[in-house]
């Protein structure tokens, strides 16, 4: 089988933060991993593949599946004990984690069948074992599903992975650099595995024409000769590699003295950063960045570079916060410390600080040594541009473009569209959820058949055995037990015999919602409280893992202005932004609605709907529009589609259309007070009575 030849890491075009923050998680692996965030084609993967053939060779006990290290094997390795023995060297592993793989893909799978009939620990190694003392690397690690998320969190914490199956375990070390990329247009990240992240870049593609070329020229030259591009950039690659081992030698010598320890807790305290982990993980940072620049003493540049580094993804309160850090005040506080008084040390030259030239021009062929370089500069992948065209410093980044709405609609003749309102503070809504139960991904919505939760039955496996349910494997077995002519303890045991057990969680559901931004709803305190209660139910759904869209409706027609996604955080900016006025086409928002959940139910049949209309009821626009919006609202539920209505009118009269397009569309009606954690205790249940009762009505 042919090995296919990685693109050099000295290679990359500037990205100047992505490498250094790999770099010094090569030189100290302690510092917790990396969390690169950024839009697409921006050399996420291609640099962090490319940092295996910068590590150092790892000794192993030859022959141990878990990698144990001859110096101090794991005590309780299944492949243990191991005596005393020369170890073997071997290339360090970067594992690829599939945000498709199977629990037992990634733990390893225990052969239950042998265990109950022979008593033997039959046990194949997952993905977690290969990443023992390597790198663990997870792209679109914003898309893993929660269980697998969970037992990434459990093996990080505990840097040991186990396997259990109805009270067979088997335990091995799992101690690895965790590694992930992602897109945020797709979605965030939960904050628990967030934080096992040590730090935290943003790329993004240089807006600067000949940086750009240089990107196009590197890229199209490595693809037409892998192996000569590669043997090209030798010589930079190695002078990488010998600067990263002579950083881990340098890095016990380095001296973290009580300033910098003080700057450190300032900086994490100033920016209000939970717990205590940011504290050491800066610290662990800015060591490494003493010793990747040569040096024995933690200065305050290293400070400084370390919380850009390890703070952002740390600070935000909710998925609505942008990532980041104000400088000027890390700066403020930062100079409220002097500095220590250092011993003078000779500013050390190592491989890439001098004026020599990579290949084919190429300026330097990694990060600088002494070298904070600039926050969130970001290039396309492939390699340094030319020094004449080098420009001083990197473009500054810009936030991941969000999918291109459709066009808006026309306002109505005569209602000019009004500036923007801004959301009411967010609150805490109590769960909507869909009746029934469902199939699809797992969330924390709605009931729905599911691979974790509560056991409610047995089925008999279909393909894979998954959770082996053992009281009915052995009630099915043991009727055969004399035919089959058992003499012993075991149990004699056949593949018909095994039950795998039912469970019931909870999915994720795609929240589709349809807001009513006409003129009707443009008094600025109403439409501000109106932003704020679907600000607060998109803050929902980021927490129980929706996918979310967003239909507007105002003038003569209505707009998609967010297609269905998992980053709720795009869905809040367009909510932001969002203006009013004009006439209000309600059945042409209903009917956005059913089309777009149409294509939706072809994409992805499993995940179920909610449908939440924001509107005040009324419908103006063309003749017989309240006729029209009740057909369509009509042909909604004719659908099956669980909705809820958010009633928005206001003031002492009120007209009660709200209520009318709920019945119509077989949900319920709300009102925005009503929407509140401690004001509608009864929701769900009516949610459920409304779609239960007009289900009747249509089967009758």
């Amino acid at each position: 089988m042919t090995v296919q030849t990685q693109f050099p890491f000295s290679a990359v075009v500037g990205q100047d933060d992505l490498r250094l923050a790999l770099l010094l998680n090569a030189v100290s692996p302690a510092v917790g991993g990396v969390l690169v965030r950024g839009e697409k084609g921006t050399a996420k993967s291609t640099a962090v593949r490319a940092l295996t053939a910068l590590l150092p060779a790892v000794e192993v006990v030859p022959g141990c599946r878990f990698s144990c290290a001859p110096t101090a094997p794991d005590p309780g390795c299944p492949d243990g004990p191991h005596e005393a023995a020369q170890g073997a060297a071997r290339p360090a592993r970067m594992v690829e984690l599939p945000i498709g793989a199977s629990e037992d893909r990634l733990v390893g799978a225990l052969d239950i069948e042998r265990a109950l009939a022979e008593g033997v620990k039959a046990f194949e190694p997952g993905l977690l074992a290969d990443a023992h003392r390597g790198i663990l690397y997870v792209d679109e690690v914003n898309l893993l599903h929660d269980h697998l998320v969970d037992v990434l969190l459990d093996a990080a914490a505990m840097g040991a992975s186990y396997v259990e199956r109805e009270g067979v375990s088997v335990r091995h070390a799992a101690r690895f650099l965790l590694v992930g990329t992602m897109n945020p247009e797709e979605g965030e990240l939960r904050p628990q595995l967030l934080d096992r992240f040590g730090l935290t870049v943003e790329v993004a593609a240089s807006r600067e024409p000949r940086q750009r070329v240089e990107v196009v020229r590197r890229r199209l030259a490595y693809e037409d000769d892998p192996a000569g591009f590669a043997a090209r950039w030798a010589d930079e690659e190695a002078a990488v590699r010998s600067r990263v081992v002579a950083a881990r030698a340098l890095l016990p010598q380095v001296r973290l003295g009580d300033a910098a320890m003080l700057r450190i807790a300032a900086v994490c305290a100033g920016f209000e950063v939970d717990g205590m982990r940011a504290d050491i993980v800066m610290a662990r940072t800015a060591v490494a960045l003493a010793a990747w620049a040569g040096r024995t003493e933690v200065r305050k540049e290293d400070v400084r570079q370390a919380a850009l580094l390890a703070l952002p993804h740390r600070r935000r309160r909710n998925p609505f916060d942008a990532p980041g850090l104000d400088e000027e005040k890390l700066d403020r506080i930062l100079d409220e410390f002097p500095d220590e008084e250092p011993e003078p040390e000779p500013e050390p030259e190592g491989p890439g600080d001098g004026d020599g030239d990579g290949p084919d021009g190429g300026g330097d062929g990694g990060p600088d040594g002494g070298g904070v370089p600039p926050q969130g500069g970001g290039h396309e992948e492939s390699g340094p541009p030319d020094a004449a065209d080098a420009p001083e410093a990197p473009a500054a980044p810009e936030q991941p473009e969000a999918p291109a709405p459709e066009e808006p609609a026309p306002a109505a003749a005569g209602a000019p569209e009004q500036a923007p309102v801004r959301a009411a503070e967010p609150f805490r809504t109590r769960m909507l959820s869909v009746p029934g139960l469902g199939e699809g991904a797992a969330g924390r919505r709605s009931r729905a058949r599911t691979a974790h939760g509560r056991t409610t039955g047995s089925q008999r496996p279909r393909g894979q055995l998954g959770k082996l349910h053992l009281a009915a494997t052995v009630q099915a077995a043991a009727p055969h037990q004399r035919a089959r002519g058992r003499s012993g303890p075991g149990l004699v045991l056949r593949r018909d015999d095994l039950r795998q057990a039912t469970r019931e969680g909870r999915e994720g559901n795609l929240v589709l919602f349809v807001v009513d931004a006409s003129g009707s709803m443009a008094a600025r305190q109403r439409m501000g409280a109106v932003k704020g209660a679907v600000l607060s139910l998109l803050l929902d759904a980021y927490q129980r893992r929706d996918k979310v869209g967003l239909i507007t409706f105002r003038g003569s027609a209505a707009e998609l202005a967010l297609p269905p996604t998992s980053s709720v955080d795009t869905a809040a900016a367009r909510l932001e932004l969002l203006p009013t006025g004009g006439r209000t086409p309600l059945a042409a928002g209903l009917l956005k609605a059913h089309e777009v959940l149409r294509i939706e139910r072809l994409r992805d049949p499993s995940r179920r709907p909610l449908l939440v209309v924001v509107t005040d009821g009324r419908a103006t626009a063309g003749p017989d529009a309240v006729g029209l919006a009740g057909r369509a609202a009509r042909l909604l539920a004719a659908g099956g589609t669980a909705s809820v209505v958010v009633d928005c009118e206001s003031g002492p009269v009120r007209l009660g259309l709200a209520g009318r397009l709920a019945a119509d569309l077989g949900g319920t009606a709300v009102t925005l007070d009503g929407l509140r954690a401690d004001a509608i205790a009864g929701l769900v249940k009516d949610v459920r009575t409304h779609e239960f009762s007009h289900s009747n009505r249509r089967a009758a």
